[in-house]
Order: C-alpha cells, then structure tokens, then sequence
C-alpha cells in the first residue's frame, strides 16, 4: 500500500525507482488527513469532495514532500486533483501571507507552477478543477492555448498569475516572445504525457523543460506508461516514484463500473441504431466517438433531424464552435455529443451514462480512454461498440491486447431482440425521438464566443454577420453597373 520506490542504477544518473503496484488504501480517509491546507479543503468541501480515490490518497503524501512523481491510473479515477492539489499548496499566495505561512517577499507576479496538456479541451478542464480548488485561497490560474486570440492571454500574464495550464504549442511561442516567464516555476506537471508522445508534441515538451529552473519538482501523470514516457522520466526526472493506483476488485485494464457491449453491425443501419440506443432506460448524457471529422459531422446532423439535441466536436469546427457545444453539453442544453478522438481525454463532464463506439477505434489506448468519459469518480456506465464488418481484425487486436471476452461480436441489427434486451430499449422504439421527449433547448440555445483575433474571423459571430450584410448588399451594387447588350449596336 505503500508507493513503491525506483533504486537508482549506477547508469543512467537519473532513473525512475521501481514499481510495485499500490492498493486502495483507508476508504475513511479525508483530504484533511492527507495535510492539505485548510482553505483547499474548504474549497473542495464547498463542492462535495471530501474522500479521495486512491492515485489522490497515495500521490498527496509523496508530492506534498517535494519528491517527483510518475502517477499511472486509470481514466476516470481523480488523476487531475492527483496532481493539483500538491501544486496549489507549492505556490506561495497573499493568503499565504496573511495566515503566517509565507513572507511578503516570497510573492512573484510570474507564475509558480506550469501544468502542460495536449490538447485544448483538457487545457480547459485542469484550469477549471484547479480554480475550484484554489478558490478560498484566491489563486489565479490561467489557461493558454491556441485558437484564441493572443491579446487577453498577453495581458492576463502581464497582470500576474501563479499557475499556467496550457498546450505546448501556444505555451512555446509566449515564452519566446518574451511574455511567459519561466524563470520562476516550481513545479511542472505533464498531464496525460502519452497523448503528448502521441501527437508528435515531444521535442516542444522538451524545449519547455529546458527553459525551466534546474532546482523544481516535476510530476508525470498518465493512464498508461509506454517506453518513450519512461525516457522521459529519466532525462529530466529526479528519481522519481512511481505511483501505480490500483482497485483489488479491478484487476482489468478497464474500470470495473462501465458495461461494455461489441456488436458486428452494418454501417448503413448503424444511424438507426444509435438512435435506438439512445433511448434506452436510464439514458443521461451519450457521447459518440467517431474516427474521422466528415463521419462525425454526419452523425451529428443525422442526430439532430431525428430529434436529439446534439452537438459536434472535432478538427475542422473553429474553437469557438467546439467551445460552444462543450459548453451546451456540460449545461444539459444538449444531451448527446458527437465528436473524434480530440475529445477522448480530458472531457470530464458528470452525468454521462452511455458511450457509443460508432467506428473501431484506432487501438486499445484510444478504445480505453473513449470509455472513460463515462463511469467516472465511481459512478456506473455503459459502453457499445459498433464494429463494421471490414474492422473486426483491427477489433479482435484491440480484444486481444485488453484481454477482453468478445473475440467474435454478435451479428446485430437496429431490429434485433438482444440489442433491445441487454441494453434495456424500451419494446417498439424507432430511430425518431418523439416530440413529447424533446425537451432540451438544444446547440442554438448557447451562444458562440467571440475568440478574438484570426478565430472571430474565421467562426465569430461578429465578422458573420459582417460578412452577411456585406453579401446582401452585393447584389444590388452589381445589378447597377450591368450593361445591356443589344443586336447591331442598338
């Protein structure tokens, strides 16, 4: 129960300790217990969280004394309060002061701490749960990432902050503008490193790392730990410990509270069936994974003519577009989304009971971090997975590599009796949602935010409707200046 430790070899200088794996430990454990300061609990309880999940109970101790950390868990399972929490008491705030804690010297306009993430939708959550913690002790946190415009990040950065979240790219061009300073940070966390390796964002990570003081902690925090993070941890980890969180009664690679279902089905009939799905007992929020950008798209609008009130995520919408239906389906406003896998990590929005697997996904990591939107921080949920008759290789590859129990799916049909039986559809549902059970406001219901810079031009509300009126009046200026043409010069 104990965080096992890494011995340090003779060569390399710099390993990870070794791994055992780490149980659950006192479920009457609190935050209190674990020596977090009293605002942060304050600020935790304000909101209902009291007890922690294991990766939490087992990092705080470690963190909070300074050691670096590698942090492995399952998606789903707390890993961002994991991290968090021993980042907000690292930085030092006027609070701090107040309380006795920390000296007026020891406060800094630049920030203190640096959590780096893959993507933007992620960026957004970590910001979130970290000012919902620091909310008593007053610390701010900003987000950066691309997609927005440069302007408000540029002069909340020169106003002060203590904690930075962002993505590598846009975090990279602020410090050589000379905007984000560096020279300050204390603690850097890599959140989700494994998608970073993934998405070719390792040689930014690095050139961040080495902008940042020599003397800070570092923690590294993953669902899964392939090589390449490893070597990551031993070029600019010090001996780091390696926390591995796991439930006696979860020996699986999934998480034990989500139901999964595999079907062989046909992609024509595949519309029908979702929506079917989606009406099933019980049935709160449903996302919908998609493995390209036109398929999601589709889907969506296919959704959305049978009566869901969905919304769309993924590459080709402009942030403010992907924004908005984020927002609508935390608010409720939508209940289905559908979107690719920028959306598999990092969307953690509560209520959401079904994952439905349109296409295969790529491998067993995207296929883990899917189902993850759902059954988290303990709760029940269900996962179906639609396989087209061309991707039962890739599946049974995926099957094989999860150890899983459905080699060879069932035949199934939007009409098949077994589909309606297992996931509880209700006998004589069709593919329409009827009108008395549209009740939510829907997408058009949350507005569009105006981004700034190059996005509002692109999706902003503002330059569309400029563009919209410029449009109208085309037509009249045009039909001014034509010429008639006659016979003979007439």
């Amino acid at each position: 129960m104990v965080p096992a430790r890494y011995g340090r070899p003779a060569s390399p200088p710099r390993a990870p300790r070794h791994t055992e794996e780490a149980t659950t430990l006192s479920a009457t454990t609190t935050f209190r217990d674990l020596g977090i300061l009293p605002e942060t609990a304050e600020a935790l309880e304000a909101v209902g969280i009291v007890t922690p999940f294991p990766i939490q109970e087992l990092t705080l101790p470690v963190a909070l004394a300074g050691t670096d950390v590698i942090g492995q868990a399952k998606t789903g399972t707390g890993k961002t309060l994991g991290f968090g929490l021993p980042l907000l008491e690292n930085v030092t705030v006027p609070a701090d002061v107040e309380a006795g804690r920390a000296r007026p010297e020891e406060l800094t306009e630049a920030p203190q701490a640096l959590v780096v993430v893959p993507t933007r939708e992620l960026c957004q959550q970590v910001t979130n749960d970290l000012l919902t913690a620091g909310k008593v002790r007053n610390v701010r946190v900003l987000s950066i990432y691309g997609g927005r415009a440069y302007e408000p990040q540029v002069e909340a950065l020169a106003r002060g902050v203590d904690v930075v979240v962002g993505t590598p790219g846009r975090l990279l061009d602020l410090a050589g503008q000379r905007k984000l300073r560096l020279s300050q940070i204390r603690t850097l966390v890599l959140d989700e490193a494994d998608e970073m390796l993934d998405l070719g964002f390792l040689p930014d990570v690095e050139k961040i790392m080495e902008q940042l003081p020599a003397k800070r902690q570092t923690m590294l925090f993953s669902a899964t730990m392939p090589g390449q993070v490893i070597g990551l941890a031993r070029r600019y980890m010090s001996q780091p410990t390696h926390i591995r969180a796991t439930d006696p009664d979860d020996a699986g690679a999934t998480v034990a509270n989500i139901t999964q279902h595999v079907f062989r089905a046909h992609s024509m009939d595949k519309p029908e069936m979702v929506a079917r799905i989606l009406q099933a007992n019980g049935r709160g929020l449903a996302m919908v994974f998609c493995r390209t950008k036109r398929t999601a798209a589709d889907v969506a609008d296919q959704l959305a003519r049978r009566g869901f009130a969905s919304g769309a995520v993924h590459g080709d919408l402009g942030q403010g577009a992907r924004e908005q239906a984020l927002r609508a389906f935390r608010n409720g406003k939508v209940d289905v989304l559908v979107c690719t896998d920028v959306a598999a990590r990092g969307i953690d929005v509560e209520g959401v009971t079904h994952v439905i697997n349109y296409q295969t996904p790529e491998d067993e990591k995207t296929y883990l971090h899917r189902i993850g939107r759902t059954g988290r921080a303990g709760n029940t949920g269900t996962a179906v997975t639609l396989v087209d008759w061309d991707d039962i290789p890739r599946w049974q590859l995926i099957n094989k590599a999860l150890n899983l129990d459905f080699h060879d799916p069932a035949e199934t049909y939007s009409t098949s009796p077994h589909l309606f039986e297992v996931l509880g559809i209700p006998e004589g549902t069709k593919g329409i949602l009827p009108r008395a059970e549209r009740t939510r406001a829907g997408l058009a219901a949350e507005e569009v935010e105006d981004l700034g810079g190059r996005e509002s031009k692109r999706s902003g509300g503002g330059g569309r409707a400029k563009a919209g009126a410029e449009e109208a009046e085309r037509p009249r200026r045009t039909r001014s200046r034509q010429r008639r043409r006659t016979r003979g010069g007439v």
